[in-house]
């Protein structure tokens, strides 16, 4: 059964697929700064391609996913992603794949987004509390409970989670519409910067006393010195 499970939750790949637009491609990192020398370049995509007659079986593939991963982490989760940097096939394809496990009893996936891509969850073990909040003005906050076998969509670029409410670990897969979708953990981003944020900044955007935003920094490796 969970062999059934496993194949399901593949086909997620298929449902991630980018639809080809007009237009400058999205980009797929952070930033571009032009250059003119083009030794020091690289391509838009961040790899350059091999000839297509050397390609193999392993540029394509990938083992292992079927093994559960740690999850005993101070967020009880464990997100094992295979982009472009694991199946160099992927480059120019625009899709991506992870396996997402959570410990239980509270096993978080936190607060995050994925500035380059759309992702598509599939559940095949345990139950998740998932959501995302929508842009301003509004900051909608969508959110459902999920089984085993149940989908959700967590549109490009919004702040999502997912959290295991169930007694027993839980793991799903996400297919993401981009060979690099990125990811920006909210927590590490705000507090854990480096070099650190102003604490004045983050104590007047968060309405917290700035002992407490020091505090925050010193939790996620942004200690302001």
């Amino acid at each position: 059964m969970k062999f059934a499970h496993f194949l399901v939750a593949l086909v997620v790949l298929a449902l991630a697929s980018s639809i080809a637009t007009a237009g400058d491609p999205s980009p797929l990192q952070d930033f571009c700064v032009a250059i003119n020398d083009p030794k020091a370049a690289v391509f838009v995509n961040g790899k350059f391609c091999m000839d297509p007659k050397l390609a193999t079986a392993k540029d394509f593939s990938f083992s292992g996913l079927n093994t559960p991963r740690y999850t005993g982490n101070k967020v009880g989760s464990n997100v094992t992603l295979l982009n472009v940097d694991q199946i160099a096939g992927l480059n120019t394809l625009g899709i991506s794949l992870a396996r997402i496990d959570y410990a239980p009893n509270g096993g978080l996936n936190p607060p995050h987004t994925h500035p380059r891509g759309t992702e598509i969850l599939v559940v095949v073990e345990g139950t998740l509390y998932v959501g995302f909040v929508t842009s301003n003005p509004d900051n909608r906050f969508i959110n459902k409970v999920l089984y085993p076998g149940d989908v959700f969509v967590f549109p490009v670029g919004l702040i999502h989670f997912q959290l295991n409410i169930a007694k027993t670990p839980a793991v799903a897969f996400a297919g993401l519409s981009s060979q690099n979708p990125g990811t920006i953990t909210i927590a590490n981003a705000v507090f854990g910067s480096d070099p650190p944020i102003n604490p004045d900044v983050l104590a007047k955007a968060f309405q917290l006393d700035s002992k407490i935003v020091s505090y925050l920094q010193k939790q996620f490796g942004g200690n302001n010195k």
